[in-house]
C-alpha cells in the first residue's frame, strides 16, 4: 500500500502516486502547516507561484485530523487563487473548456478541507476520464511491514527529470516542472501527460 497526504490541487508527482491502484490517502493523519495538504503551486508569468487555502488555526491545528480542519474566510483566498489562475492560465488551449468548471471551487464556501480538496479530485479525475477514482482512508492509516509511507514526502517544487510539456510562458521561461495538475490540464487538456 502507498500512504498519501491529502492534497490541494496536488502536483503531478501526487497524482502519479495517488493513481496507483494501492495507493490510500490518509484524512486521518495529523494535519502539517506548510503542505500540500493545503498548497499547490501554479506557473505564472512571474514564474512559480503557490495558493494556499486558508485554513481555521489555532493551539491544536497540529494535533487535528485533515478531515477535521476547517477552511477560513477571513481573508478573500478563493478569489485570490481565481485570479491568479486566470491570470496564468486564460491564454492556454484548454482554459476556456474547463473554466466554468472550476468556478464553484472558487466562488462557494466548504466548511471543510477535505471536502473542498476531494470535490476538486473528484472533477480532476472527471475531465481526465481516469477510471476508477482515488481512495480515501476513514481514519488514520497505520503503515505496516512493506508499505510505502508518503505522508512526511514533499510534493510541492520542482523535480529533476520530469518530462516537459509546452505552458502558457514557454516562449520565454523555462519549463516548470511538478506543478499541479491544473497547469498539465489547461496546456495539454485531458488526455495530455502520463499520470499513471
Amino acid at each position: 500500500m502507498v500512504i498519501l497526504p491529502l492534497a490541494y490541487l496536488g502536483s503531478l508527482e501526487w497524482w502519479r502516486e495517488a493513481l496507483s491502484p494501492d495507493a490510500v490517502i490518509d484524512v486521518g493523519e495529523h494535519f502539517v502547516k506548510q503542505t500540500c495538504r493545503n498548497r499547490c503551486e501554479i506557473a505564472t508569468a512571474a514564474g512559480r507561484m503557490s495558493l494556499t487555502a486558508n485554513v481555521v488555526k489555532g493551539a491544536s491545528i497540529h494535533k487535528q485530523a485533515v478531515k477535521d480542519m476547517r477552511l477560513d474566510y477571513s481573508k478573500r483566498w478563493q478569489h485570490q487563487h481565481a485570479v491568479a489562475i486566470r491570470s496564468a492560465y486564460r491564454s492556454s488551449p484548454y482554459y476556456d473548456y474547463y473554466e466554468h468548471l472550476f468556478a464553484p471551487f472558487f466562488e462557494r464556501r466548504h466548511e471543510f478541507l477535505y471536502d473542498y480538496t476531494r470535490g476538486l479530485a473528484e472533477l480532476i479525475l472527471k475531465i481526465r476520464g481516469t477510471e476508477g477514482g482515488l481512495r480515501f482512508s476513514e481514519e488514520y492509516v497505520r503503515a505496516g511491514e512493506g508499505d510505502v509511507d508518503l505522508r512526511g514526502h514533499n510534493f510541492l517544487g520542482p523535480r529533476v527529470g520530469e518530462e516537459s510539456y509546452w505552458q502558457v510562458f514557454s516562449e520565454r521561461l523555462p519549463f516548470e516542472s511538478n506543478c499541479s495538475i491544473i497547469d498539465l490540464l489547461f496546456n495539454e487538456g485531458p488526455s495530455g501527460g502520463t499520470l499513471g
